[in-house]
């Protein structure tokens, strides 16, 4: 008969790997989700008002838009 074996120990330093590698993951999103935030930001305080109305927007939106830009 056959012994299977469901379960075995990780190398030694997979999980301080992973932890790492995933910290670093959420700078880089961070990071990235800033700078097109920025971006999204700089863009839209550009327009007019008349061409941010054309869009559906308020210039009092451009906060809210910019931050829902970052999310995603």
């Amino acid at each position: 008969m056959a012994n299977i074996e469901f379960s075995r120990p990780v190398p030694f330093g997979a999980i301080i790997t992973l932890r790492i590698v995933n910290t670093f993951d959420a700078l880089r999103s961070t990071i990235v989700g800033t700078y097109k935030a920025n971006k999204t930001k700089k863009a839209l305080n550009r327009l007019s008002n008349a061409q941010l109305q054309d869009i559906g927007l308020e210039r009092a939106q451009i906060s809210a838009v910019s931050a829902a830009v970052a999310q995603a």
